[in-house]
C-alpha cells in the first residue's frame, strides 16, 4: 500500500526519535526503488550525484531542474526522502521562502539547508546571516509543510576550512533556529562525532560517510549518531565502474570491467518484485 506525504513525514520523525539508521542518498529513481526493495528505510537526494547525471559540476543545477528531480523522487518511492536543498537557492530571505514553500509542495519528508557560498574566498555565511535564513526556513515550513523537518547543515569542514569550535557554535545555533536535526558533512574522527552530537544533544545528528572508513554503523549508533548518509559516494561508485570498464576497452580493447556485474535479468527482477519484499542483487561473472 502506498504511503502518503503525511504518512513517510511522520514516519521519518519517528525514525529520529531513536537508534541509528543509514539513509543513503540515489540520483535517479531506478537507484530510489533498488535501495527501498534492499530494504533501507529512507532516502536522500544528491546534488553532486544528480549533477554529475546531467553532465553538471556539483552547484550547476538550476532551482527549477531541483525542485522537478525531488518532486520526481518522492513520487517513485514510499520511503521518506530527505532533499539536499544546497543554500537554498536564494540570495534574499524572500525568496528563500519562496524556494521552501515550493521545495515542501514537492513531497519531501526534510529539507537540508547548508551554509556554505559556493565562493572561495568567504566559503560559508555570516553566522548572523546563516541564522537568519535557518530561521526562515523554519517559519515558512511551519506555514506550509506541517511534518516536514528542517535539517541545519554546517559546512566548514566539507569546504576544508575545519574549525570544530565555530561548527559546533553554527550547529546549536540553528537548533535553536528551529533545525530538526544537525549535519556537519566532513567530520570524520570520534572525537569530533563525540563532542558534536553532545552539544547539540538532544537533538539529532548526521554524519556523512563517503569515504572507506573504517567507523561501522554500530559504532557511530555507540557515539550517538541518529542517521548517517553517504553524499555523492554510491553516485561515485557507479561513475568508478563506468570509467574503468570504459577505458579498458578504448585503452587497452579488452572487456575485464565486464566482470562481477549484475546480470540484465537479475536486474529485471529486481524492478519486477513487490516492493514490500527485500531483494538483493548480487553481481556475478
Amino acid at each position: 500500500m502506498s504511503r502518503t506525504t503525511s504518512e513517510k513525514r511522520t514516519l521519518f520523525r519517528e525514525m529520529h526519535k531513536s537508534g541509528c539508521f543509514v539513509v543513503p542518498n540515489p540520483w535517479d529513481v531506478g537507484g530510489a526503488k533498488a535501495l527501498e526493495r534492499i530494504g533501507f528505510k529512507a532516502i536522500a537526494t544528491t546534488s553532486a550525484g544528480y549533477a554529475w547525471s546531467q553532465g553538471l559540476t556539483d552547484g550547476q543545477l538550476e532551482l527549477s531542474d531541483v525542485l522537478r528531480h525531488m518532486r520526481h523522487m518522492a513520487e517513485s518511492t514510499n520511503l521518506p526522502v530527505n532533499a539536499d536543498f544546497e543554500s537554498g537557492f536564494a540570495e534574499t530571505l524572500d525568496k528563500l521562502a519562496e524556494n521552501i514553500r515550493m521545495a515542501v509542495q514537492t513531497g519531501v519528508a526534510a529539507i537540508s539547508i547548508e551554509d556554505s557560498t559556493g565562493e572561495a574566498a568567504t566559503p560559508v555565511l555570516d553566522l548572523n546571516e546563516a541564522v537568519q535564513r535557518m530561521m526562515v526556513a523554519r517559519a515558512t515550513i511551519d506555514e506550509t509543510g506541517g511534518q516536514t523537518m528542517l535539517i541545519g547543515r554546517a559546512e566548514k569542514f566539507f569546504v576544508g576550512k575545519p574549525d570544530l569550535e565555530d561548527t559546533i557554535a553554527r550547529l546549536r545555533a540553528y537548533s535553536e533556529a528551529g533545525a530538526d536535526c544537525l549535519y556537519a558533512p566532513g567530520i570524520k574522527t570520534r572525537a569530533e562525532i563525540r563532542a558534536v552530537v553532545a552539544a547539540v544533544a538532544p537533538k539529532p545528528v548526521n554524519v556523512l560517510v563517503g569515504w572507506n572508513s573504517d567507523l561501522s554503523v554500530q559504532e557511530l549508533a555507540d557515539l550517538g549518531v541518529r542517521r548517517i548518509s553517504l553524499g555523492g559516494a554510491l553516485s561515485r561508485v557507479a561513475w568508478g565502474g563506468l570509467l574503468e570498464a570504459a577505458r579498458l576497452i578504448a585503452e587497452n580493447g579488452r572487456f575485464d570491467g565486464f566482470a562481477n556485474i549484475p546480470s540484465g535479468a537479475q536486474l529485471n527482477e529486481l524492478f519486477t518484485v513487490n516492493p514490500s519484499h527485500e531483494q538483493v542483487v548480487t553481481p556475478q561473472s
